[in-house]
């Protein structure tokens, strides 16, 4: 076999241990990506909570408001009435201070049952927040192991990577530019071996003369058709 191909061929069986320590590190996506999205469902789920809480305080915040200003509006209508001479104002005065009586019971009555709200939305907050920090603790030994994986794959990728630069050397210059071309193209690898008369790649006939090139192994050929680098493997 030419020694361009024997070149070719090395770094290319580099270029497949490359590829392959990049699958596995890329197989630790999906399962990350689950761990993630389960995380970030609780999280919502969380922050759904406690903002149920803070918007239960802030309408209890607002009742209890609501009912300070009745009462001093109620204080007032109180000192009108030890004033009042004139019998319809005074009627007047008893009809408003009634009413308003009435209402101020109401809002006292919502504000004593927002109590309970504010106190269900916490006690909601609190048992979610344990379930977040239950899915914490129930993925961190699987984070772990996948962490340790990919630790271990990029260590493996890193020296694959360097044997590969290592081999690439041993190519000669426009032939590694040629061989990068192609792998930049449609074919996942760059050299296919005959197959039959045939390119392994594209399976589109190979003229005899160039076949009988690639046979003899004395040169680097092409195939016409899909451009990569066609060599024979023998039996």
């Amino acid at each position: 076999m030419h020694a361009d191909l024997e070149a070719l061929l090395n770094l290319q069986e580099h270029d497949k241990a490359v590829i392959a320590i990049e699958a596995e590190l890329a197989a630790f996506n999906p399962e990350l990506a689950a761990l993630d999205a389960e995380l970030a469902q609780a999280q919502a789920e969380l922050d759904g909570a406690r903002k149920g809480a803070q918007d239960a305080e802030l309408r209890r915040a607002e009742l209890e408001g609501k009912i300070e200003s009745y009462r001093v509006m109620q204080e007032r209508r109180r000192q009108r009435l030890e004033w009042v001479r004139g019998a319809k104002e005074a009627s007047t005065l008893m009809a408003e201070l009634d009413l308003a009586r009435t209402v101020l019971a109401k809002e006292e009555a919502e504000w004593m049952r927002s109590a309970d709200r504010v106190q269900e939305a916490e006690r909601r907050a609190a048992e979610v927040e344990r379930l977040v920090e239950e899915a914490r603790t129930a993925q961190a030994s699987r984070r772990e192991a996948i962490a340790a994986g990919q630790a271990a794959s990029a260590e493996r990728l890193a020296e694959a990577r360097r044997r590969r630069d290592q081999a690439a050397g041993g190519v000669r210059r426009p032939l590694l530019q040629q061989y990068e071309r192609i792998r930049r193209g449609r074919a996942p690898l760059a050299l296919y071996p005959l197959h039959g008369e045939a390119c392994g790649h594209c399976y589109t006939a190979v003229p005899l003369h160039r076949r009988q090139d690639i046979l003899n192994g004395q040169s680097v050929t092409t195939c016409e058709a899909c451009g990569v680098i066609v060599y024979h493997a023998p039996d």
